[in-house]
């Protein structure tokens, strides 16, 4: 019961969310989607205690559920034929995205701690809870709900996965604050004309379209209604994802030493029976019953849900001491965020840099959808391969578990922090090498100072 209170909840405050993004000026012209909207509302209203039906760790089991379902969804979801025949631009776009993720990865924990060193001990913060920033801003609300509950259970840091959402929520709270301004000068100067885009669609605005605009199908059914709904088939999939998940969690726990940690990453086995399932489907040419479109619109289903029950996940009473060097931190992560996107993102390569900068700049500060939402208000049809370099990055970004690796030693006592910080250190030059061998740091293909853009030269250097 408490648990369809809370999705009753977070479902009344998405129209609500609606609502405001269509009727109230400021936040329409933001761009500020509803999930976020109806997360700082709910915010709100856990924190004054208008809302006793159910609590905030509710929606943080809620959180760590949806992220695995998410990534099982993620796994199901085949590539495309423009996908799998993408050229030298994807290829180029994808390694140039994942290793500047794997940057800021890499970066963000350093920050983190040395912040949260200077300035944590005033209020009792130990410099511990500075490691959380990457898996909350890079990778969103869940992970830093799923590793904050990995510190917590195991390596007894009290209240991490509070800590790990509430920079969650200031991380998509700043990526549209950051993000939809940059998108709207790039395009008063010109930076989206080859897409056909000098202004800001009425419907990107508005948050939903009319009933004479065009609209895109959610999808095509593949089972017969009489027999099986098509949206009851896939979600058998994800079902059947989970418990292969959890057998796998089970078996991998008795690794030594790290088999613990390992156990409850469960989004990582959901993915890994994702793409198990979609093999044997494959297999059995029964492929074709899932449809790609639809398995896109469960992942978004699953993650507008996420990031609603992360904001209201949030407990003011527990971080409320520590909101201080919270808040620090996180407009420095963000600072850093913003420079180093817009220092690389226009130096990969390509007429859809200036896309590639807004796409990075919102999964750095919130998550892939964030990014793609920042995509779509300069290139709405997304003509550009952004959107497939978005989800191709993932390849270059396995690396990223060198990091993770490191950050659970020092949880764990096995590195000292500052020994911890230098191996957190060791990969960036290694990445911003790879940068260059992968020739995606080169000259500006797009200055924001000047009314056209300099692909045309900057193609020849690259070439």
């Amino acid at each position: 019961m408490s648990f369809m209170v809370a999705f009753g909840i977070a479902s009344i405050l998405l129209c609500a969310g609606m609502i405001i993004r269509s009727k109230v000026s400021f936040i329409k012209n933001m761009l500020v989607p509803a999930s976020v909207i109806a997360g700082i509302l709910g915010m709100i209203l856990m924190n004054t205690n208008l809302i006793s039906a159910t609590d905030a760790e509710m929606f943080t089991i809620i959180v760590t559920q949806l992220f695995t379902i998410t990534f099982i969804s993620i796994g199901l979801t085949s590539n495309s034929s423009k996908e799998t025949s993408a050229g030298k631009q994807v290829v180029r776009g994808s390694i140039g995205l994942g290793l500047l993720w794997n940057l800021l990865y890499a970066l963000t924990p350093v920050v983190g701690v040395l912040v949260i060193l200077l300035i944590g001990s005033s209020f009792g913060m130990d410099a511990l809870y500075g490691l959380l920033i990457p898996f909350a801003f890079t990778q969103g609300p869940g992970q830093a709900a799923t590793f904050g509950s990995i510190f917590e259970q195991q390596y007894g840091i009290e209240n991490a996965a509070m800590v790990g959402l509430t920079f969650a929520a200031v991380g998509f709270i700043a990526c549209f604050l950051v993000g939809v301004p940059i998108a709207k000068y790039g395009l008063k100067r010109g930076l989206s004309k080859q897409f056909g885009e000098s202004k800001i669609k009425d419907y990107v605005k508005r948050g939903y379209y009319t009933k004479d605009e065009k609209r895109d199908a959610i999808g095509h059914e593949t089972v017969f209604s009489g027999n099986m709904d098509t949206m009851t088939f896939h979600f058998t999939m994800v079902g059947i994802c989970y418990v292969l998940a959890l057998g796998m969690a089970h078996v991998v726990s008795y690794i030594p030493g790290i088999g613990e940690s390992l156990s409850g990453m469960l989004f990582i086995h959901g993915m890994i029976a994702g793409y198990f399932v979609k093999m044997i489907l494959n297999r059995l040419k029964l492929a074709h019953l899932l449809d790609n479109t639809f398995q896109t619109k469960i992942t978004g289903w699953s993650t507008d849900y996420l990031v609603v029950c992360s904001f209201m996940a949030v407990q003011f009473s527990i971080i409320g001491q520590w909101i201080v060097p919270i808040l620090i931190e996180a407009v420095v992560i963000t600072l850093l965020t913003i420079a180093v996107v817009l220092y690389f993102g226009k130096r990969i390569g390509g007429e859809n840099d200036f896309s590639r900068t807004l796409g990075l700049l919102g999964a750095a500060l919130g998550t892939v959808p964030s990014g793609l939402a920042l995509v779509r208000i300069i290139d709405p049809s997304l003509r550009s391969t952004t959107a497939i370099e978005l989800g191709m990055m993932n390849i270059p970004m396995i690396v990223s578990y060198v990091t993770v690796a490191t950050i659970m030693m020092i949880m764990a006592g096995t590195l000292s922090l500052t020994a911890g910080i230098l191996w957190l250190l060791v990969p960036i030059p290694i990445y911003l090498i790879l940068l260059k061998v992968f020739k995606v740091w080169g000259v500006k293909t797009y200055d924001f100072k000047e009314n056209t853009e300099t692909v045309e030269s900057s193609e020849k250097s690259y070439a």
